[in-house]
């Protein structure tokens, strides 16, 4: 085998040594040999991250784990750079880089061994002048490297076996290299596989995963474990995954359970939404704030909206008739507040009427100076107002300003004449309260002769005086009324005493109680001689009771008689 030239990405070779080169490459046990295919062109910014193809038939670690992370659902940059390394060691699957000398690269696996065989009858095509690009070798912890070579072996055909519980399995074929070289790349796979599988379980306990994501993940990491192209110890590898199963099944449940609280709190919050809307489509008409009533239902929609956005998903029946119940207060409130409207706009439309016709009413009266008549009529006017109902607010204000215009128009000319009237009045009330002064000075009555006498030439000189100020009539009438009252009590008390049947009465009771007392007294004198106390002190109690009866009645008597 030539050595690589300076500039260029590999050695020429002729066709003779392309087909001993198809013959090297290792396969896996069963694999047939493929035609060689034609080699692409190696860019020079790849070739530096670039190692070694693997052999025919061994799974592509790269595209393994892409699809592992991706299954994850963790973002690249947040896994630790020593995780990311196995993918960055393997070169696609399309890429042959070329073999540079033994010496220039030491321990490096041989290009001849690591191309892809390509179709016989195609030759590879010519490559560009490039300077020659070194290979990294993967990196990996040498103890764990170490450890993981200890269940495998390569035998002199260059078959890769791993050892398992089960007995050794061949994994692989690397002839023509030292036996390190051929288990390097199958313990890289292996620890490749360890990676995957702490980074699993790192994120199991820490990221937030979904149980869709904890199955894919498991169930790729249960096939590539499986009868992984690998050497390590794969039995405790499986072990591990097993005991993955296990927590991810806790970690499955708890997050059931926690998805099953938040949908019950969802729905919680949901009905919280839907109960509002119906309290408040469940209002009566006639007690319904309306605008703040829309604006809350407003409100409940953007929860609704909101809930629905970035809460939790709820199952779509509940959804659905959380929904129907919520949609079916809003309709109904809608339709209760177009019917309310509408019929406040014909009451308001028929309240209009009729206050336009109390207006013309009332404005017809404004001027007229019949005081008393026109007074009752305005009343009249308000009454039949405030029964009519209220039309809009707009032409409510409008009309009552018109009616309370002509209203005030007619008071303010009665007040005037009032007033005109009450200045004329002014010297009578000077006249009336001497007179009360005069009659007010017969109290307390000694002599109701004179004091009758007195009120009759009070009262005609009252009626001479004539009209007092309005404000001034009740306070002069009730004081003269006064003293007219107390004379005539007066006068009813004399006629009491001196009414003849009064006295007749008077005396006819005294009678009857003398003859009663001597009764008495006959039966208390035979209760004494018979010695029987008990019925004299009772008849005893009889006869002082009758006498203090005759007593008044003596009294009264002579009182009429005076």
């Amino acid at each position: 085998m030539s050595e690589s030239t300076p500039g260029s990405t590999g050695p020429e070779k002729p066709e003779a040594a392309v087909d001993q080169e198809q013959a090297e490459t290792p396969t896996e046990p069963g694999t047939a040999t493929e035609a060689p295919a034609e080699e692409p062109t190696q860019e020079p910014a790849e070739a530096s991250d670039e190692a070694p193809a693997a052999p025919e038939g061994a799974p592509d670690d790269t595209a393994t784990q892409d699809e592992t992370t991706a299954t994850e659902g963790a973002p690249a940059a947040e896994e630790p750079a020593a995780e990311e390394a196995p993918a960055a060691e393997e070169a696609p699957a399309e890429t042959a880089p070329a073999a540079p000398k033994p010496s220039a690269l030491a321990g490096a696996p041989k290009p001849s061994a690591l191309r892809r065989p390509t179709p016989a009858a195609v030759k590879p095509a010519a490559k560009p002048e490039t300077a020659p690009t070194p290979v990294v070798p993967p990196v990996h912890d040498a103890a764990e490297t170490a450890a993981a070579s200890t269940f495998g072996r390569v035998d002199e055909e260059g078959n890769v076996y791993v050892r398992e519980a089960a007995g050794e399995r061949v994994v692989g074929q690397f002839p023509g290299v030292p036996e390190s070289e051929a288990l390097s790349l199958y313990v890289r796979r292996y620890l490749d596989l360890v990676a995957k599988v702490a980074l699993f379980e790192t994120r199991l306990e820490s990221a937030d995963l979904s149980v869709r994501e904890i199955d894919q993940t498991l169930a790729k990491l249960g096939e590539e474990t499986a009868e992984p192209a690998a050497v390590g110890d794969l039995d405790g590898l499986r072990a591990r995954v097993d005991a993955l199963r296990t927590r991810a099944a806790e970690r499955r449940a708890a997050l059931e359970e926690e998805r099953a609280a938040a949908k019950a709190r969802a729905i919680e919050a949901r009905t919280e939404i839907v109960e509002a809307a119906e309290r408040i489509a469940e209002t009566d008409p006639s007690k319904m704030q309306w605008r703040p009533a829309g604006e809350e239902l407003r409100r409940l929609l953007d929860r609704w909206k909101e809930a629905q956005r970035s809460g939790p998903r709820i199952d779509r029946p509940t959804e659905e008739s959380l929904w129907k119940r919520f949609s079916h207060a809003r309709t109904a409130f809608d339709r209760e507040r177009r019917h309310f409207f509408a019929e406040l706009e014909q009451r308001n439309a028929s309240a209009k009427a009729a206050k336009e016709k109390l207006v013309a009413e009332a404005e017809a009266l404004q001027d007229s100076t019949d005081w008393g008549a026109t007074a009752a009529s305005y009343r009249d006017l308000m009454t039949r107002w405030k029964a009519a109902g209220r039309a809009s607010r707009k032409d409510d204000d409008a009309l009552w300003a018109r009616f309370r215009a002509a209203q005030d128009h007619f008071f303010a000319a009665r007040d005037a004449a009032n007033a005109a009237v009450d200045a004329e009045y002014a010297e009578n009330l000077k006249v009336k309260e001497a007179l009360l002064a005069e009659a007010e000075a017969l109290l307390p009555i000694t002599d109701l002769g004179a004091a009758k006498a007195a009120l009759r030439g009070i009262q005609e000189r009252w009626e001479e005086a004539g009209k007092v100020p309005r404000g001034d009539v009740q306070r002069v009438e009730g004081r003269l009324r006064a003293v007219e009252n107390a004379i005539r009590d007066a006068e009813q008390a004399q006629w009491t005493r001196t009414n003849p049947e009064t006295r007749a009465r008077a005396e006819g009771a005294a009678a009857q109680l003398e003859a009663a007392i001597e009764g008495l007294e006959a039966d208390l004198a035979a209760a004494r001689e018979a010695g029987d106390r008990r019925k004299a002190d009772e008849l005893e109690g009889a006869i002082a009771a009758r006498r203090a009866w005759l007593e008044q009645v003596v009294k009264a008597a002579e009182e009429s008689r005076g």
